[in-house]
């Protein structure tokens, strides 16, 4: 899936003055020199040539291929390695059909062509052809609608229109939302069937030129991608929430809530203009229309008629997991997790190949420096993972699976998907923010000779004073301070989503990107060797660069005597957003009130072009005061207990007798456990984190507060009531537990 970590991800935080952990030791220092020796972009571009020179989808000869090889290397490294496997319900398109009926009979859609000087491209045989996973098979015939990017507001300003999308086809561009809500949203709206297509104003020659010539998506490029409802629950659809060995019990397709009920397919802007030039209605202006050479109408009119069929073959399939272990020396009990995923749509070099060869030079380098004499404390378990792509499968399953161990011993999951050229992004749990922040100011950027730290924060205040990027003040603060720079909050779109939002193990999402071109070929056909040496990262510079970043957060989580967070950094990003939600409810009423208004006094009318009416929208009760007091105190107590906790540790960690310093990571080890809420989100319980999640609307961007938050905006106020309350209580909890680590550290 490779959503691109970013640095600059919103929402922001603010930074705090908590004591910093003791500087990095020079044992520490040279152990990281050595292991910086063993990382090789030349040994990342041959794995890479290799592992994309065939089909990796699930199912496919080659990734399994790619999977045993990956475990015959990481024994000759030194590592105990196996496959792991599941079965999974993973379907494959046995027949994929979209027609223009009316007013012209055409034939659309099909595979790729071949590009020239791409020798990738000219290998499709054994390919899939454009499809997405999970969606409900189908033969369906109707008028076709224009939804723009088929998000709810979309659906809103048709219904003001006066169209009606029931019983009709739907085409919608990609953006603005997850690929799986567009089809969704179309079925809860009544439509028979969707088309998603990448529209050249944002995946196209609008942004640049269009491949071969340069990295851009060309017309008959199509994105496949996963339309499974996983923001109710990811993996295996018929296993929610334990995983898929052998003996489990198992749902039915038909009633697995996940998979979607109506056929849905992707193409390409190039067959998307011959039925988007063709639609008449009312016009798609502004923001509404992408960048074809016409002007869009939304359609529904009867002028334009579609067929559109789907045939699926259902099928349990195999998936294989690499799980490869460096037992601990001192801390084998306590597990630091390291990911990637290996498999891909088709030839899958960028997504997620660059980021699986970068981990693998990760594995050879951390190998040597056993066969040299060298032990980590904690045990080092790296894995990658099968079936990311459609559902998050390989991560899922093993970890609901292994779900009580896990509980038991794991104390992190560090994730890398896709990378590329440019700005070291991160995501993921705040009290880990501060070790990212650190291994930046020591990763040095293969093109420039700055520290990724620098040129990033160098990014920021460009963009600022250029006015050519979102600048937060925060973040510009920072970077103009020298201080740490935010990361973002995690939702979805990897393997971490069932660590942190399921089971409640701290994670950290990272990657590089910004200056590649890899969004121009992002699930197609065209993900390719020579795509990605050309334009995304040109001799895997960044590969090295990643496996560097990525090996220091491994090597100082399993090296430090106390894992190496820093509470403050949680407790001021928990209370920023709060903040967010106290200005929602603010925003929310003000705006109730300035509806109610027009609608009271025709203004909606008079606003209307009345050669263009547009109706007036729905009257909605409204918004009243949140019960957010109790909220805000758990969220004070955190505060205090963050701070005085942070402060006692850096006086007196260092110094911390073995006796003492093990009943204290004991008691930090699972804190983030305490955040979780044992029913887990409204309509969704597999999701269980109170202060992470993907949105139910989203898909993979992330709420924050999330059982809070979501209820306020779609109105569901009984719940928001009582999710400030369970949220209250999880925070009280992590507060608590920080207040039982202080007690265990010498006063004064």
């Amino acid at each position: 899936m490779a959503i691109r970590p970013s640095l600059l991800a919103l929402p922001l935080i603010a930074l705090v003055a908590s004591a910093a952990p003791a500087a990095v030791s020079p044992e520490q220092k040279a152990l990281e020199a050595r292991f910086d020796a063993g990382i090789s972009s030349a040994d990342q571009m041959e794995w890479l040539k290799r592992m994309s020179s065939a089909p990796i989808h699930v199912g496919a000869p080659h990734n399994k291929a790619n999977a045993e090889a990956s475990v015959a290397l990481f024994k000759s490294w030194g590592w105990d390695a196996r496959l792991e496997t599941f079965s999974v319900l993973y379907p494959t398109p046995i027949s994929t059909t979209v027609e223009l009926i009316a007013p012209d009979r055409i034939t659309l859609g099909g595979q790729e062509p071949a590009v020239e000087g791409d020798a990738s491209s000219q290998k499709l045989a054994d390919a899939l052809p454009p499809y997405v996973a999970y969606q409900g098979d189908g033969d369906v015939t109707g008028d076709v609608v224009y939804v723009n990017f088929g998000m709810p507001a979309d659906y809103d300003h048709l219904k003001r229109l006066g169209i009606d999308v029931k019983g009709k086809i739907v085409i919608a561009r990609y953006g603005a939302g997850w690929r799986g809500l567009k089809p969704l949203l179309a079925q809860m709206h009544g439509a028979i069937g969707c088309i998603i297509y990448s529209d050249p104003a944002q995946d196209g020659y609008a942004i640049g030129d269009t491949y071969p010539k340069g990295g851009a998506r060309p017309a008959q490029g199509v994105q496949r991608g996963s339309v499974m409802d996983m923001p109710i629950y990811p993996g295996d659809p018929l296993t929610p929430g334990i995983g898929s060995t052998e003996g489990a019990k198992r749902l039915s397709r038909e009633t697995a809530p996940t998979i979607l009920k109506i056929p849905v397919l992707p193409m390409g802007y190039g067959d998307a203009e011959q039925i988007l030039s063709r639609l008449g209605g009312p016009a798609a202006t502004g923001a509404m229309r992408g960048a074809l050479p016409f002007t869009y109408h939304f359609g529904g009119d009867g002028g334009v008629q579609l067929r559109l069929a789907v045939k699926s073959d259902w099928k349990q399939r195999e998936i294989h997991d690499v799980v490869a272990t460096l037992k601990g020396s001192t801390l084998p009990d306590e597990w630091i997790l390291r990911g990637n995923h290996h498999d891909g749509w088709v030839f899958g070099a960028g997504d997620p190949l660059s980021g699986n060869v970068a981990m693998l030079s990760e594995a050879k380098a951390l190998g040597a420096l056993v066969k040299a004499g060298w032990r980590p404390k904690r045990t080092i378990v790296y894995t990658s993972w099968d079936g990311e792509e459609p559902a998050l499968l390989g991560s899922t399953e093993w970890a609901e699976t292994h779900a009580a161990e896990l509980q038991k011993k794991a104390v992190v999951y560090i994730n890398t998907d896709g990378n590329g050229r440019g700005f070291l992004g991160a995501q993921g749990s705040h009290s880990w923010q501060h070790l990212v922040n650190r291994v930046a100011e020591e990763v040095i950027d293969p093109e420039t000779g700055a520290t990724v730290a620098d040129r990033l924060r160098a990014n920021i205040r460009a963009s600022a004073a250029d006015g050519t990027g979102r600048s937060d003040p925060v973040a510009l603060a920072a970077a103009e301070k020298g201080e740490d720079l935010p990361i973002g909050a995690l939702g979805s779109g990897s393997d971490y989503t069932v660590f942190i939002q399921h089971l409640g193990i701290p994670s950290i999402n990272i990657g590089y990107g910004g200056e590649d071109e890899s969004a121009g070929i992002y699930h197609s056909a065209y993900d390719s060797f020579d795509h990605f040496t050309r334009f995304d990262d040109p001799g895997l510079l960044y590969g090295a660069a990643l496996s560097k970043t990525a090996g220091r957060l491994v090597l100082r989580a399993a090296e430090a005597d106390t894992p190496p967070v820093r509470f403050g950094d949680f407790a001021t990003t928990v209370g920023r957003y709060l903040a967010e939600v106290q200005a929602l409810v603010t925003e929310q009423r003000g705006k109730d009130g300035t509806r109610a208004a027009l609608l009271a006094n025709g203004g909606y009318r008079l606003a209307s072009d009345p050669l263009k009416p547009l109706a007036a929208p729905e009257a909605q009760a409204a918004t009243p005061h949140v019960e957010l007091a109790a909220l805000a105190n758990a969220v004070d107590r955190l505060k205090a207990a963050a701070t005085a906790y942070d402060s006692a540790y850096a006086r007196h960690g260092a110094a911390l007798p073995a006796a003492a310093r093990a009943r204290l990571n004991a008691k930090l080890r699972d804190i983030d456990q305490t955040l979780l809420i044992a029913q887990g989100l409204p309509g969704r319980p597999w999701f269980r984190n109170s202060v992470y999640a993907p949105g139910r609307l989203t898909g993979y961007g992330a709420k924050t507060l999330p059982g809070v938050r979501e209820a306020i905006e779609d109105r569901r106020f009984d719940d928001a009531n009582s999710y400030a309350r369970l949220t209250a209580e999880a925070l009280t909890r992590y507060a608590q537990r920080l207040e039982e680590a202080r007690a265990l550290l010498p006063t004064g």
